[in-house]
């Protein structure tokens, strides 16, 4: 028997700013145009850093992460979708399990949603208090009270605006999910970054470009031996490299091609005899997690 804990969380649901369903429907222009605020509005965030932190030389400990959470280190998304994503797998498990009671009327999906987003802000201020309390800005005691209390507003206030982005294409006005479009967004933004970064860095056999298509020119033009300049462009260590780069874009066509496979399973009717119907599988499935409304 599950717990009927929803009710309880409606007074604390209402503070929180919702997105209203679209009276009309949204052609698909409009669609387009809304789905490109919402890419442009992550992006801003992603560039705009947070106010009043240390800056660190010390190694990123969510690095390899930050593109499956589509979070950008010491900026306004610093959490990404970390909140959404918990917030409904725990909100699912409960209801699934039957720990919680969720009914089938609109009322109640209504409820579950909104403690979803509840949970979600939860999850993202202990969050910040997380990062904020074990030095992840620098030490509490440099900071001051109030740099830490603001530090944790950001966070907060940017949480809400990743909320609110996801639940204005759930509801229809964009294209696909929030979580699917920070997500590819942050991987491309990597991807092309990592290819065509014009950045220099030093490395001690002198000034190398980031970038794996950028660095294979100035080596050619620079290195005198060829031969070892595209060897050095293919397999350089510490550095973004062409093989890298060549692996990344064979697993996509690999993925895509196999994305179309799929394996249809026969199903018999146990009410009706002669009745036969078939159930698709796909082999590979890319679907990321929707955890906007149900």
């Amino acid at each position: 028997m599950g717990f009927k804990i929803l009710e309880y969380m409606q007074p604390f649901c209402s503070f929180l700013p919702e997105v209203s369903k679209p009276e009309r429907k949204i052609q698909f222009r409009e669609k387009v145009l809304w789905t490109a605020i919402t890419l442009f509005i992550f992006l801003v965030c992603c560039q705009i850093p947070l106010f009043g932190i240390m800056s660190s030389e010390s190694a990123d400990p969510f690095y390899w992460m930050r593109v499956i959470m589509a979070s950008n280190r010491g900026t306004l998304m610093e959490l990404g979708i970390t909140p959404i994503v918990t917030s409904g797998l725990i909100m699912q498990l409960l209801a699934g399990t039957k720990i919680i009671e969720v009914g089938d009327s609109v009322k109640d999906r209504a409820l579950f949603n909104g403690a979803q987003k509840l949970f979600g802000m939860l999850i993202t201020v202990c969050q910040a208090i997380v990062y904020v309390v074990t030095g992840m800005y620098g030490e509490p005691s440099d900071l001051g009270m109030g740099i830490c209390l603001l530090i944790i507003i950001q966070l907060l206030c940017s949480g809400l605006i990743v909320l609110l982005l996801d639940e204005l294409l759930q509801k229809g006005y964009g294209l696909g999910s929030g979580i699917s479009l920070f997500i590819a967004t942050n991987i491309c933004e990597t991807i092309v970054w990592k290819a065509f970064s014009p950045a220099t860095i030093n490395t001690g056999k002198g000034t190398e470009f980031e970038g794996a298509v950028i660095a294979l020119f100035h080596l050619l033009a620079t290195r005198t031996d060829k031969v070892r300049g595209l060897r050095e462009a293919f397999y350089r260590q510490n550095l973004p490299n062409l093989m890298n780069l060549m692996a990344t874009v064979g697993v996509f066509l690999i993925v895509i091609y196999f994305q179309g496979f799929r394996v249809d399973l026969p199903i018999k009717s146990a009410r009706y005899r002669g009745q036969y119907s078939s159930y698709p599988v796909l082999c590979v499935d890319t679907t990321a997690y929707e955890g906007g409304s149900t």
